[in-house]
Parts: structure tokens; sequence; C-alpha cells
């Protein structure tokens, strides 16, 4: 996705409205628009001649590579000011000597302080934001705290029932872990909350790796939380699983396939712990058969299937999808539908062409297992891979296939993983529901 880029308007400051999972009225952002010359007594951080343009439309990344002087001899987590070359301000953040993504960017005004009334605060508009596009469900899932896109850069939330799960993801933000984490248990009345920093994380940002941290519990075990979703009685590892536990961003998505995919035979490649195969089964699907390379998301699928009554629509298969998909069209198998969910293809910009041609081979063994008339619900969480290029990726499959390929619906992820505009990366999600002639 491409924006222009304007200069920013002055935002007006909104009233503030106290914590709720239930909602309030959305608080202040304080990004009112600065373009003075710093006066604070923040170390500045110096930009290199043009580098300006994506902090005015409030982009919250600014890397080493873009800065005169890096801050290396700054501690991490230490609030700057990042000005242009003639000294003016342009944003407020913190710094990271350890990460080459060296400023992570917070106010763009130079009255914000940056610290823990700014963290109570964006965390309760997060929350409030989630009513606005959705009730409170007490046994159900969402993902309260969304990084850039609610403007807290390195911090996500997600909820399952009254257990949280939290992933730090930038390095500067563990200064102020204890107090975010209270206010979360505060403002949402937690039964526990499990923190999570994974290995790669740990890696670029200079911090030490946690899995599945236990900062509160009632009931101190390793058990999965319970919670339901789209009709369905789920778990979800915490500690174990991925990132926080689960992923959100799809249920929307799997509600939706599901309509397309009544009475019709569907093989959900890369089904994980059966999202999109377990809603389709419970709204009609006639067979699901599901695959997957992880031996123990697919005993979490096949548990979930049994849990819900839909074990006798439901196979799992363990294996590598690309060796699988070859064998089945080798043996002739056809499916009315196809669900392809892989993991992310694509971590920096240098592996888009790598991640396209995966993307390619695989959404073409997909249409090679597809009759005329058949359903293709395909997708990619690679934010690198941009929506264009995915869909003209598509294009390149129909024509060595020399199948027509039509878009019923072109999505994206649910309602409580908005976009920031000003972050064009946080429009991850590509969902396309296509029929294949």
């Amino acid at each position: 996705m491409r924006f222009v880029i304007l200069p920013p308007p002055q935002a007006g400051v909104l009233p503030a409205a106290a914590p709720s999972f239930t909602g309030a009225a959305p608080v202040s952002d304080n990004l009112a628009s600065d373009d003075s010359v710093s006066e604070s007594n923040l170390p500045q951080l110096r930009l290199k001649p043009g580098r300006q343009f994506p902090f005015l439309s409030r982009h919250p990344w600014v890397h080493a590579h873009a800065l005169v002087t890096d801050g290396a001899e700054l501690q991490i987590g230490q609030a700057v000011d990042l000005v242009d070359m003639d000294g003016n301000f342009l944003a407020r953040g913190l710094v990271n000597p350890n990460s080459r993504l060296r400023v992570r960017l917070y106010s763009y005004d130079s009255r914000t302080e940056i610290g823990e009334a700014l963290w109570k605060e964006r965390i309760d508009a997060a929350i409030a934001r989630r009513r606005l596009t959705g009730t409170f469900d007490p046994q159900g899932a969402e993902r309260l705290v969304f990084s850039e896109s609610d403007l807290i850069s390195g911090l996500i939330v997600d909820r399952y029932a009254d257990s949280l799960g939290v992933q730090f993801t930038a390095g500067a933000l563990m200064n102020w872990r204890q107090a975010i984490l209270e206010h979360l248990r505060h403002s949402c009345d937690a039964r526990q909350i499990v923190v999570r920093v994974d290995e790669k994380t740990a890696k670029y940002e200079g911090v030490e790796p946690e899995s599945g941290t236990l900062e509160i519990d009632t009931a101190p075990d390793s058990e999965p939380v319970a919670y339901r979703q789209n009709d369905l009685d789920l778990t979800v590892d915490l500690v174990g699983g991925q990132k926080t536990g689960g992923y959100l961003d799809q249920r929307a998505n799997h509600a939706a396939a599901a309509g397309y995919l009544v009475g019709r035979r569907v093989l959900d490649v890369c089904c994980y712990t059966g999202g999109f195969g377990l809603v389709a089964a419970k709204r009609g699907a006639s067979e699901i058969v599901g695959i997957d390379s992880s031996a123990p998301a697919i005993a979490a699928a096949q548990a979930s299937a049994q849990r819900n009554g839909l074990s006798d629509r439901m196979r799992f298969e363990q294996g590598d999808c690309f060796d699988l998909l070859k064998r089945m069209k080798g043996e002739g198998q056809t499916f009315d539908a196809v669900v392809l969910d892989p993991p992310r293809f694509a971590g920096s910009r240098h592996q888009v062409d790598q991640a396209l041609r995966a993307y390619r081979r695989l959404n073409r063994s997909a249409v090679e297992l597809l009759p005329v008339g058949g359903i293709l619900v395909t997708c990619s969480c690679s934010g690198r891979v941009s929506r264009s290029d995915f869909l003209n990726m598509l294009v390149e499959v129909g024509r060595r296939c020399e199948r027509d390929i039509i878009v019923l619906e072109n999505r994206g992820p649910s309602p409580d993983h908005p976009l920031a505009v000003g972050c064009p990366e946080s429009d991850y999600l590509k969902c396309v529901i296509a029929q294949v002639m």
C-alpha cells in the first residue's frame, strides 16, 4: 500500500477516559504537531539531510542509518528528541543503542513527557478503541494493544477470556515493564498475565528472551486457557504457543470464508491449530483435511475438533505443505476448496522476491487441486509483501495454470488489528477469497 505524504494536521485534545474492558470515550493521544526548535533538556538525535519526511507523516521507526548522531553512547530506554538538520523538533521517542531500529517515536509534540503516565493513557485509549468496533465478551478473545497501530510501538497485548498474553518487541520499553503490566492488571482485572520476549526479538533488541513468564496467576499452572470464538470452545497455550499464544487477526476471515465452504470438501494448508477448518466444519463443510508441519499444532487442532464435536468431519496430517501438495496432485486428489494460511515468508525487504516465489509455488499447487468453480482462500501475513504484489502473484498463478481467478473478497485483519496510516507496515495481513474457473 502506498500513501501520499502530507503535512500532519494539528490534532485536538480529547478528555481522558477511565480504563475499562466495557469501553470508555477515547483519551488524548497528545499528538499535536510542533515544528519549533527543540528547547528540552533531552539528548537530541539529528537526522541526515532529507530524512525527515517519514516523521512528518508520523512514522514511528527511526533506523540508525538515517541519523547523523546515532545515540550509541546513550542508555537503552532513554528519552530523546529527534531533530532535523537545522535542529527543528520533529518527534520524541526512546532510544535503543543495541538495535538497528535506533529510536521508536511516541510523540510529535515537544510538550509530551514520555513515561508511565503516557503508557497508561495510550493503553486506556487502545482498550476504548476496541469498544468502538465490538462489544465486550468476557469469554471471548481480542487484541487490546497492537503496537504501532495503538501508538505504543513495541507492545502487543491479547486477551483470552480473563487472561492476557503480552509480547514486548521493543527493548526500550522494558524500563517501564512493571508499570505497564500493573496498569494492564488493574484495567483488565486479569487473572494472569503471561509475558513473552522471543529469541529473535531479544537478539535484535539486546535484551534477555522470555518464554511465558507468569506475572500474576490465582491458579498457577501451565494449563491452556479456555475461551470462545466463532461459536467454538477453544483453548490457547499462553506459555508455549506462538507469539502471545495464538493468532486473533484471522478470526473474522475464518467466519467469512466459512460461508463459501458449506457442503464442500476443504483442504486447510498450514492449518496451525485449526482456525479456518474448525469454523468451516462448524458451519457446514462436508469434510476438512488439515495439514501442518507442527506436531503440537496438529494435536491442538485435533483436541479442538473433538471438544466441539467435529472429529467425524475433520482429519489432520503432519508434514511439509509443499511436499504434501505435490503428493496429493500425484495421487489425483481434488478438493472443492483450498485454504492457504502460511507463516510469514518475508521478514525483511531483502526477502520479498523469495517470498513471492514461495507464494506462487504454494498457490499454483493449490489451484491444481481445484475443479472449475472451486474456492481458493489464500493469505499472506508478510507485511513487506504489498497487497498489489500479492494480487499480481495470483495473476501469474492464473497465467501459468491457464485458469481464471476471480476475487470474491479482498480482506484484511479483524477490526481489533487497526491500521495506522502513518505506519503502512501495519497493513500486513491479506486474505483473498476467490473462485477458480
